[in-house]
């Protein structure tokens, strides 16, 4: 299972996502097609552009509850205060990508920043 973990600043768009999705996916060597799902914080299920782009991608967005991102928040890479402050987490996109995939699963490397989205590639089992 490869899951991508979208953070973002409120109104952000498609395109943005989209973009964010793209270049986190390039860094590792990976396509869109590998994805089994989108996730994100609570905080962000109002956010039309990411419940949006998963429609766009045929995908499931997954909504995490705070308790489930402060779970995985050891396993984050990178620290952002503002996350910390509002999520409870050191990253949005890191936490969102490892809760949802799961028990075992890594992330491939800290967030990607791109404009006004981060985002988070994580695997589970043998995924490449």
């Amino acid at each position: 299972m490869i899951v991508a973990g979208i953070g973002s600043r409120k109104g952000v768009s498609v395109e943005d996502v989209l973009a964010a999705i793209e270049t986190a996916l390039e860094a590792h060597g990976l396509a869109m097609s590998a994805l089994s799902a989108l996730a994100t914080a609570a905080l962000k299920k109002d956010e039309d552009a990411i419940a949006a782009t998963g429609r766009t991608l045929n995908l499931p967005v997954i909504i995490v509850d705070d308790a489930a991102l402060r779970a995985v928040s050891s396993g984050t890479l990178s620290n952002s205060s503002l996350s910390q402050k509002s999520a409870g987490t050191p990253s949005v996109s890191e936490a969102s990508a490892l809760a949802v995939a799961g028990k075992g699963a890594k992330l491939l490397g800290p967030r990607t920043v791109l404009g006004p989205v981060t985002c988070a590639i994580a695997i589970r089992g043998d995924a490449p």
